[in-house]
């Protein structure tokens, strides 16, 4: 079954991506949740339309993300966490707690463009990828630290 994506959704497409998806996940959660709309005939041509129009726009977002990105490069962020005595931290570092700490520094992200890829246990140096545009992807270091 194939669909045109109206949202970004994570493992499968971003928004306008024409994808085949099976048809229970179609019918049953992306079409009535409206995270897609069935790839018929016309609405491919309303797509191809939207895209044209959109390309410069477009454009102009890859742009800031890529400056996004550059600054995000040279970022090192603190977090801090409760330390057990075994070198281990209580909890986990989220994405929640690195969006709020590049929004200390002044760069708003949403948390849900921010995935740590290593399970955070101990203190240390890590990394997090951020997924800024759908071509431009970063990497930002954060240290965690005890309180």
């Amino acid at each position: 079954m194939e669909v045109i994506l109206k949202t970004d959704i994570k493992g499968l497409g971003y928004k306008n991506d024409l994808v085949d998806v099976k048809p229970g996940y179609g019918r049953n959660y992306l079409i009535p949740q409206g995270f897609a709309v069935l790839a018929t005939g016309s609405n491919k041509r309303v797509l191809a339309e939207n895209i044209k129009q959109a390309a410069h726009k477009a454009e102009k977002i890859k742009t800031e993300a890529e400056n996004l990105a550059t600054k995000l490069e040279g970022t090192t962020l603190e977090i801090k966490a409760k330390i057990g005595e075994s070198g281990k931290i209580f909890g986990k570092v989220t994405t929640l707690q690195i969006s709020d700490a590049l929004a200390a520094q002044g760069i708003e992200i949403d948390r849900k463009k921010i995935s740590i890829n290593v399970p955070v246990q101990a203190a240390g140096e890590f990394e997090a990828e951020v997924d800024l545009h759908r071509e431009v992807k970063s990497n930002v270091k954060f240290v965690v630290v005890g309180e």
